[in-house]
């Protein structure tokens, strides 16, 4: 069963960090409904509202693990 959740992933703002943080939801089965971004000196901050069918904890662990990424939080 499909599940909506919003995240919010803070990052060091580098050359192709989002598209890496965008590659690992898609592979692990996230469908971005609705996302925003904003940079802030050297971060950037996306709020992403996705849809998936598997557990979202797998992905946030998957995100988390990405070198440039500061944290990432599950807002629902």
């Amino acid at each position: 069963m499909k599940s909506n959740h919003q995240l919010t992933i803070t990052a060091h703002d580098r050359l192709g960090e989002l598209e890496r943080i965008l590659r690992v939801i898609r592979h692990r089965g996230g469908a971005i409904d609705q996302l925003t971004m904003a940079r802030e000196g050297t971060t950037f901050t996306l709020n992403v509202v996705l849809t998936t069918e598997r557990a979202i904890e797998s992905l946030v662990n998957q995100i988390a693990k990405l070198a440039n990424v500061l944290s990432v939080l599950k807002v629902n």
